[in-house]
């Protein structure tokens, strides 16, 4: 933008505030909000012609006036006898969300990715879906199901950054795009590569919002469509799996999820012949319940004690009983349908999210970490009892208080045990010392479960000799940001925000 045209902005916004009636300290926390990062001393000299702004920032600022003069505006309209709703949608935006929302009602699923593209460009863009493979290694088109040809490395590529850190990235060559993290609530399933006209399209902040808003509703649409059609779900199978892993894959629930002030997310290996791990949470207003599981032996008979112990657990907990009921059930189910004998080691857990109080118990499982400011500072070794199967026991349920941001970190032997080709473990000491540089990092909990379980492969030179499970569960006594990365120096806060 040339200097005649950044000073007529700066005009345009300046009366423009004069109608919008805002106060200094209003106009920049709304800025602020909207991902400003200039101080409000900036701002101010700005508006009085004493200093400059980048253009991305001055497009910020006008971005929150006019939002409040779309508020404060009105136009003169007769009236009705009663009120009338709107029979069509208004807008560019809207338009686009509901054309996508009604062409999907009847399509098969692998009509999605052509569905996505064109209510892109009801938005003048053009957009490409991408999902990530269940290794989590590659972002794949999600029309191309029989080729993987285009697939993007989560590790070195942009696209893979946005998928990983859940940003909006703009790439400004070859051609201007963006690149959008694919998100069904906080569940990562790829990215969408949305292609603009100009460059400075890619610093549009009204665009990336809209963006955000449909890549928003077509996550949910791909989570929703893939129970119905197996056309994506090929997408994300880079080799085919055991029966005993589809039994258990059919059974678990989206890998993270949320809500309010508290994340979990969770990663099962091997995802292509995964036998006996498994895991289940539940999240209401007032509680989160989280399960691991690991079933003796590596067959398919160990997938079926694993889905046993997930579908007694969810009826005792669909009953509304507690830990000490919740244990009682899993031991009856696995002794009342296989030999005597049988067993699984699991942790069962219970989580106020009001004041982060913890009840668990552990039934010969190795114990759980609490992780502190970056530091594993203690496992919960109470709440102990025999392996689910092989009796009841003295049945103890353990407590442990929790701390604004702490996490609780839950896993099968799997991770510890994992040896190299010299008979090394992984080890408890390794996983410590691993946690401790993701928290360093500020890798939220997908990333690092992600990044733990390619670690724990990378040890055994991608052969793993036991199913390996990590889950990962963050606490915060407020409604914060808790799935992505803290804001760092240098970086716009509009990277931050998106």
């Amino acid at each position: 933008m040339k200097q005649d045209d950044a000073d007529r902005q700066q005009r345009s916004i300046a009366i423009a505030l004069q109608r919008a009636r805002l106060s200094p300290e209003e106009l920049w926390l709304r800025y602020f909000t909207l991902g400003g990062d200039a101080g409000m001393a900036e701002v101010d000299a700005y508006l009085n012609g004493r200093g400059s702004l980048p253009p991305l920032q001055r497009d910020v600022l006008a971005h929150t006036v006019n939002e409040r003069l779309d508020v404060l505006s009105w136009s003169y309209r007769a009236s009705y006898s009663r009120p009338v709703r709107e029979g069509r949608p208004r807008g560019p935006m809207l338009r686009a969300l509901v054309s996508l929302l009604e062409s999907a009602e009847l399509a098969p699923p692998d009509r999605l990715p052509a569905l996505v593209d064109a209510a892109g460009q009801v938005l003048d863009v053009e957009i490409t879906m991408y999902l990530i493979d269940y290794d989590q290694r590659f972002l794949r088109p999600a029309d191309a199901a029989d080729s993987g040809d285009g697939a993007l490395d989560v590790d070195t590529t942009l696209a893979g950054r946005a998928f990983r850190e859940v940003r909006v990235l703009p790439q400004d060559t070859p051609r201007p795009r963006l690149w959008v993290p694919l998100l069904d609530g906080v569940e990562r399933l790829g990215v969408l590569e949305v292609r603009v006209g100009e460059v400075d399209d890619c610093y549009d902040p009204a665009l990336r919002a809209q963006c955000r808003w449909l890549s928003s509703l077509a996550g949910h649409l791909a989570t929703a469509m893939t129970e119905y059609g197996d056309a994506l779900d090929r997408v994300r199978k880079p080799t085919d799996r055991t029966i005993g892993s589809e039994l258990i894959w059919s059974l678990l629930p989206p890998l993270t999820a949320g809500v309010d002030n508290f994340v979990v997310s969770a990663i099962v290996e091997p995802r292509r012949s995964n036998s006996g791990d498994a895991f289940d949470y539940d999240l209401s207003e007032t509680t989160a319940r989280l399960l691991v599981v690991d079933a003796v032996g590596h067959d398919l008979r160990s997938g079926l004690i694993a889905a046993t112990v997930l579908s007694a657990y969810r009826s005792a907990r669909h009953a509304g009983h507690g830990l000490y009921e919740q244990a009682q059930v899993i031991d009856r189910a696995i002794r009342d349908h296989f030999r005597v004998g049988t067993f699984a080691t699991g942790v069962l857990a219970e989580v106020d999210l009001a004041t982060g109080r913890v009840r668990y118990v552990n039934a010969g499982h190795p114990a759980p970490l609490i992780m502190r400011s970056g530091k594993v500072v203690k496992p919960l070794a109470a709440g102990r009892r025999p392996p689910f199967g092989l009796g009841r026991g003295e049945l103890v349920v353990g407590e442990e208080s929790l701390q604004p941001d702490d996490w609780i970190v839950l896993y099968t032997d799997g991770i510890t045990e994992a040896r190299n080709s010299s008979g090394e473990f992984f080890g408890e000491g390794r996983l410590v010392d691993f946690l401790r540089r993701e928290a360093a990092a500020g890798h939220p909990p997908p990333e690092t479960a992600r990044r733990l379980i390619h670690a724990v492969l990378a040890h055994q030179e991608n052969m793993l000799q036991d199913d390996a499970t990590v889950l990962l569960a963050r606490w915060d006594n407020h409604r914060t940001r808790i799935l992505r990365p803290p804001s760092r120096p240098g970086r716009s806060a509009d990277e931050d925000h998106d």
